[in-house]
């Protein structure tokens, strides 16, 4: 082969090689190509997908069904996030704030009942703020704040924005909570846990439950009796052998304390709509003479009753008086039953008032109807 053939065919390889060798290792080539249909103008772009920007905003919705909107304020205007449960040595003051326009506050329930002039809570444009000055032992419990939705007279609570705090007040004096008694009634419901409150200042306190007779300490398994500091000494599921007079001990660097006792009653009486009866003084009655009929039930001790009554001269608009009551009555030792009583007055008896006297009980399990007849004479 001539040597000129053999030049020009090396410098064609040459040519050929320098056109490839850039593609390979990824650099872009000295002389641009015609694009094909289809190919993308823009290579190596990272593109996001969009599955985890929708994870993002799913996270964040999340994040915020969950925000507090309860916050402490803290010296020279700080203000920081407050925990679940905070500690505090009573005789210190706190303040609370809570976003929003229109703020809803949960707090110790004796503070409204004697009107302590210690809390004030004020709503401003933003925030609402609760302050509470010289705290004591008393004040221990839950305080908690939510935003209202109103629309017209009619308001809801809104899930997503709330805010809670158990505050200890914590007080060596006091170890547990003080109450206005020195007595209470708790009643074991077999449907229902049932709570002896003796709640402390101090979460660290170690607390005992103890019998009054026979005289001994009450053995805690953390299954079927449990002691939660916030609520005091649960039990699950309460039977006729709990029964009896129970205090609580408690101890925390210092002389053990005592608590007030508590009288432990079980209920027999079943869970359902109530039993109730009828009964009329009379039920034949002369011109202007007097009849009042009675409505009865019984049921649970703390379960309340709820009376409405139907009666002849009520689309006359006739007068009558109409009286609701309860009380507790003992059943044999250690079982008790509320007793709860409407009672319809009629005077001045006329022909209009014969007919039938319905009356229907309501509780929480449902309601009942019972009826009877008063006749003119």
């Amino acid at each position: 082969m001539r040597p000129w053939v053999l030049l020009s065919a090396a410098l064609l390889l040459l040519v050929l090689l320098q056109e490839a060798l850039p593609h390979v290792i990824g650099q872009p080539a000295n002389s641009k190509r015609p694009k094909e249909h289809g190919e993308n103008k823009i290579f190596n772009k990272k593109v996001k997908p969009k599955a985890p920007k929708m994870k993002e905003r799913e996270s964040a919705d999340s994040s915020l069904k969950s925000q507090s909107i309860l916050t402490q304020v803290m010296d020279k205007g700080r203000f920081q996030k407050i925990a679940a449960t905070l500690s505090l040595s009573a005789g210190q003051s706190i303040e609370l704030r809570c976003k929003g326009s229109n703020v809803t506050w949960n707090y110790p329930s004796y503070l409204d009942t004697f009107k302590d002039s210690r809390l004030s809570i004020k709503q401003l444009d933003r925030y609402s703020q609760l302050s509470l000055a010289n705290s004591t032992a008393a004040d221990t419990g839950e305080y908690s704040c939510w935003l209202q939705l109103c629309n017209g007279n009619k308001c809801r609570k809104d899930e997503t924005k709330t805010g809670s705090t158990y505050i200890f007040f914590t007080d060596k004096e006091e170890l547990f909570v003080p109450t206005p008694s020195y007595f209470e009634i708790v009643y074991l419901n077999p449907d229902k846990p049932a709570v002896i409150p003796c709640r402390v200042t101090t979460p660290s306190a170690k607390v005992t439950l103890h019998r009054e007779f026979p005289a001994e300490e009450i053995e805690i398994d953390g299954i079927d009796i449990i002691y939660d500091a916030k609520k005091g000494f649960v039990y699950q599921h309460p039977t006729s052998d709990h029964k009896g007079i129970v205090y609580c001990k408690a101890e925390s660097q210092g002389a053990p304390q005592i608590s007030i006792k508590y009288h432990l009653l079980y209920v027999e009486v079943p869970k359902g709509p109530p039993s109730a009866t009828i009964v009329a003084s009379s039920n034949r009655v002369k011109l202007s003479d007097s009849v009042h009929v009675i409505c009865t039930v019984l049921g649970e001790p703390d379960v309340d009753v709820n009376f409405r009554w139907q009666y002849p001269g009520q689309e006359f608009e006739r007068p009558v008086i109409i009286q609701n009551f309860w009380r507790l009555i003992k059943r044999g030792i250690g079982h008790t039953t509320r007793i709860s009583k409407s009672v319809l007055l009629v005077e001045d008896f006329e022909a209009k008032d014969a007919g039938n006297y319905i009356c229907v009980a309501q509780n929480l399990q449902g309601e009942t109807t019972v009826a009877t007849k008063v006749e003119l004479n």
